[in-house]
């Protein structure tokens, strides 16, 4: 069977922390990016095979992939990366997989399940942080009560941004907040709702904003109705607040370049010594239009180690099983206690509440 597999955008923050745990399991994934040196570098720090590809160029991308039984997506904005990867991976056959938190990304790559059904390909976006807790979470609290109506989520998580973390950041605060009513995806305003979370470590107020679980998590479970929120200073709430009277501005193509160019110049993402020191958690409950309802919590550990740990272990099941082709969500693939097989993650449901 063949169990040759790349990664895209291996040197990028999160890429190359999924490169070089793959290694430390023993791995041997082929390393992909658009600049040559950057990637060759790596891949010979790691004793890997390498290839140079950008993905303006479709015949590029497909002879890039070709070979492979499975890609691991990791360069973003998914916004404009997403597409013509996935593309070439239905058609060379490749599982495609990637690290978005992207909601029109998610709801993008779903309008092709037909397709990978047909092409016998897993198409899985999402496999890290964004959104392997929260809906691991989601699909463990309607196991518990199935005749949910009405889920939130919250989640709680410091140690900074990488740059394509912060650069989809930009791109999301000029299309505004999501949330999801009767089943269908609905923009509201950025920062829309407050209300207060209940983490185990104590309460903290939480703003609403479009996490992937909009999208993601009726997918995995049926529920009309969603709200993701994020928890952070009053501050950080007032300033995105702020930024709705200027949302015109910074959709605009030149705002938007010079915002990320910053970004380029400003953002390096945590270091070794943050990501062991900072923690995510992640709440949950959904509630029945009887009045019943069920919450849970995950902790976790910093969102990049975590991310590059659901991944890798995405990848092996991919590579070691043959699932049929179609959209997953990682809690359809790997089942909802797949959040529990992650180092330093636990999930803890409570009792229904009647």
């Amino acid at each position: 069977m063949n169990s040759q597999w790349l990664i895209y955008g291996a040197y990028g923050y999160t890429g190359e922390l999924i490169s070089r745990l793959a290694c430390e399991r023993g791995l041997q994934p082929v390393l992909a990016g658009r600049n040559e040196k950057r990637t060759r570098e790596l891949a010979e720090s790691l004793g890997l095979s390498w290839r140079c590809f950008d993905l303006d160029d479709d015949l590029a991308v497909k002879a890039g992939i070709r070979g492979c039984r499975l890609v691991l997506h990791c360069a973003g904005p998914f916004s404009a990366t997403s597409e013509p990867m996935l593309n070439a991976c239905l058609a060379e056959g490749a599982h495609y997989l990637d690290i978005t938190g992207e909601v029109d990304v998610f709801a993008a790559a779903h309008k092709r399940d037909d397709e990978a059904r047909k092409r016998d390909v897993v198409v899985i976006p999402g496999v890290g942080f964004d959104v392997v807790p929260t809906d691991c979470l989601a699909a463990a609290l309607v196991h518990e009560l199935p005749s949910a109506t009405r889920l939130t989520l919250a989640f709680e998580a410091g140690g900074g941004s990488s740059i394509g973390t912060a650069k989809s950041a930009v791109e999301g605060m000029a299309q505004g907040g999501r949330v999801r009513r009767d089943g269908k995806m609905v923009t509201v305003p950025l920062a829309w709702k407050t209300r207060q979370i209940p983490f185990a470590e104590g309460d903290r107020l939480g703003v609403t904003i479009p996490w992937g679980d909009v999208f993601t998590s009726y997918i995995s479970t049926g529920i009309p109705d969603v709200e993701v929120y994020l928890s952070v200073p009053p501050s950080a709430i007032k300033q995105m607040r702020t930024m709705r009277k200027i949302k015109w501005l910074l959709g605009l193509a030149p705002v938007q370049r010079f915002l990320k160019k910053r970004i380029e110049k400003n953002v390096s993402g945590p270091d070794d010594s943050l990501r062991e020191k900072t923690e995510a958690r992640v709440w949950g409950q959904v509630s029945s239009s009887d009045g019943r309802s069920v919450s849970g919590q995950v902790n976790a550990p910093n969102g990049y180690s975590l991310t590059a740990d659901a991944a890798i272990g995405i990848t092996t099941y991919l590579l070691e099983n043959n699932p049929e082709g179609g959209y997953y969500t990682p809690s359809l693939l790997m089942g909802s206690g797949y959040i529990n097989t992650l180092q330093g993650a636990s999930m803890k449901i409570g009792e229904l509440i009647s």
